[in-house]
């Protein structure tokens, strides 16, 4: 019966390798790649690349979801995105900030209060589930091209950090979701030396399963179009507007959620987001010197956030 299972983990994981191949995510053969790329880079509008996309089709080539949407969608607009998480703290500001912005959401919720809450905004529909089933997480990513994770556990129960953000993870492929946030913490990962040793033991049972997650996508996912963020302590005051992200690993402080949750959305619009790992601090609320700030978008002067004042 082991050998059997252990069989059946080695094909999936084979399967879902498969999927993240790097001729699939690419969705375009080596012939056309630099077509595209040529292309793409000339061409502001989708005229040029309406007619680059028939060829492509003409000449037999299979594009896949992410090809398509490296030709039609160069401005990465998402259609529609899934919030796993979304019914409280984090998620549940990216969830309004994201409707606010007209973008369509599915949200994953365990409770009918939550649903109720969250179908009430425009463009919102939830779907009462649980994370650690992976039917669950595949129901209400179904349809999205992008999903942002911000599960995290309680004291009860570390499991959702690693099994709920895997079954994103391992699925999203399959599902046709080719751009992936997911929030873990500052002490995750390589990030472990930002905390003293004390809060970092307190948290270790947490710190451990995300790490876990975090590696999924850096070890055997690795083509896929991801951001991992990692917030500091998360405070519930309203926005600062000046909480940056930051790849120096050693960065430690406070946060606001809505303040990662800005970041969130913006990392998700941003091409230079892609791949990285970031520490979300808001330096405004230390007195220890500012992390450099990591650019989502290079050509802007500063940070991106022009918010309007008041």
């Amino acid at each position: 019966g082991n050998m059997l299972s252990r069989g059946l983990i080695v094909a999936s994981l084979a399967v879902a390798a498969e999927a993240f191949s790097p001729s699939s995510f690419m969705g375009i053969r080596a012939s056309s790649g630099p077509v595209a790329a040529s292309q793409g880079g000339a061409v502001g509008g989708s005229a040029g690349l309406a007619g680059l996309r028939m060829q492509d089709l003409d000449a037999g080539n299979d594009l896949t979801a992410v090809g398509r949407r490296n030709l039609e969608d160069l401005d990465g607009k998402w259609s529609k995105v899934g919030v796993l998480g979304g019914s409280k703290g984090v998620g549940k500001e990216i969830v309004k900030r994201l409707s606010g912005m007209g973008v369509e959401v599915k949200a994953l919720v365990r409770s009918d209060d939550a649903k109720k809450e969250l179908d009430a905004m425009p463009g919102v529909s939830a779907i009462v589930g649980d994370a650690l089933e992976a039917t669950d997480v595949c129901s209400a990513l179904n349809g999205c091209d992008a999903a942002i994770s911000t599960l995290g556990g309680d004291q009860e129960s570390q499991k959702v950090d690693y099994t709920g953000n895997m079954n994103m993870i391992e699925n999203a492929g399959i599902i046709g979701v080719t751009r992936m946030i997911l929030v873990t913490s500052v002490g995750s990962g390589d990030s472990k030396e930002a905390l003293p040793d004390a809060a970092y033991s307190a948290m270790e049972s947490f710190l451990t399963q995300k790490t876990k997650a975090e590696n999924l996508l850096l070890k055997y996912y690795t083509n896929t179009d991801y951001t991992i963020i990692r917030p500091g302590g998360l405070k519930s005051e309203a926005a600062t507007g000046k909480a940056i992200l930051t790849k120096d690993t050693k960065a430690a402080g406070s946060v606001t959620r809505e303040d990662v949750a800005d970041l969130c959305i913006e990392a998700l619009y941003s091409k230079e987001a892609s791949q990285k790992v970031l520490s979300c601090v808001d330096p405004s609320l230390s007195d220890k010197d500012a992390p450099e700030a990591f650019k989502l978008w290079p050509l802007a002067p500063g940070s991106s956030r022009h918010r309007a004042a008041g």
